[in-house]
């Protein structure tokens, strides 16, 4: 179960981003098979793993779901640490799931997403109107070290182990958009293209983050409370600057950045931005300010 001298762990641990061996982490594991290749990844990388599972009671059958996890952290000596929570489906239970999952993990877990879901994240993104930050979709690095993998990987992985992982059927519900572009838009898409569209999305959403990082450090150059640099900058770098100054932690949207750049041009005294809070003009100064 170790893996660490078989060729296809060898193989797929050259394109993982772990960070080095000995190295104390997380992995949040579900029992799918990506998460199952993560925890199996991590261990035969020689780092010092701790499991952590969130059983979200959405499904009548997900507490079996801890069944197929522990045989193996039992195995590889794995400490798992499980938490039942009571989660009532509805509007956004997506998101209301993930929130509640993140809550009781650490900030730095690891997650088993693979290229696929990059490709998914940068397409659900690009439905939503979505900007270049939207569109680098997620942040390569430790947290996220199976980015390069393919999901046919991480199954033929548990699969050469012996692994038999949950095969959760709400990954199949049509109400969930993901779940649609995985099935339906891709699938479409590649047979519109004729090639596999998975590569070349992951590879824009890389470049999109790195054209939004230099652009960010660029923005940074300026002093969003400094009205004349503000409203003498190009209006690209200058909406960047308002936007990581107001970010709380979402940055605000588009018709609220126009507003601040109306008070730094003076053609209005102040503007609110929401939250009671406005955003007011002084001796070509820009000030936060809070109403309530």
């Amino acid at each position: 179960m170790d893996g660490s001298t078989s060729p296809l762990f060898a193989e797929l641990l050259s394109r993982c981003t772990f960070p080095a061996p000995g190295t104390s982490v997380w992995c949040a594991v579900s029992g799918g098979p990506d998460s199952m290749a993560l925890l199996l990844l991590a261990h035969a990388h020689g780092l010092n793993v701790n499991a952590i599972h969130v059983d979200h009671g959405l499904r009548s059958d997900s507490a079996n779901d801890v069944n197929v996890i522990r045989p193996i952290t039992d195995e590889l000596n794995i400490p798992l640490q499980v938490h039942t929570i009571a989660l009532d489906d509805g509007p956004n239970v997506e998101a209301r799931a993930r929130d509640a999952r993140y809550a009781l993990m650490p900030a730095d877990v690891m997650t088993g997403h693979t290229a696929d879901d990059q490709a998914e994240t940068f397409l659900i993104n690009l439905l939503r109107g979505a900007a270049s930050q939207g569109l680098g979709a997620m942040r390569p690095g430790f947290t996220r070290p199976l980015l390069s993998l393919r999901r046919s990987e991480t199954h033929a992985l548990c699969a050469a182990v012996g692994i038999v992982a949950v095969d959760d059927h709400t990954n199949a519900d049509p109400r969930f958009l993901r779940n649609r572009v995985r099935a339906e838009l891709l699938p479409l898409m590649a047979d519109i293209s004729r090639r596999d569209p998975t590569p070349l999305l992951a590879r824009t959403a890389d470049v999109l983050r790195a054209d939004n990082d230099l652009l960010d450090d660029m923005a940074r150059s300026i002093d969003p409370t400094d009205a004349v640099a503000l409203a003498g900058a190009p209006a690209p770098l200058a909406r960047r600057a308002i936007r990581l100054w107001l970010a709380n932690p979402y940055p605000p949207d588009l018709a609220t950045i126009e507003r601040v750049l109306s008070v730094a041009r003076g053609d209005t005294l102040a503007c609110d931005i929401g939250e009671n809070r406005e955003i007011r003009r002084s001796k070509q100064r820009l000030s936060l300010r809070n109403l309530g």
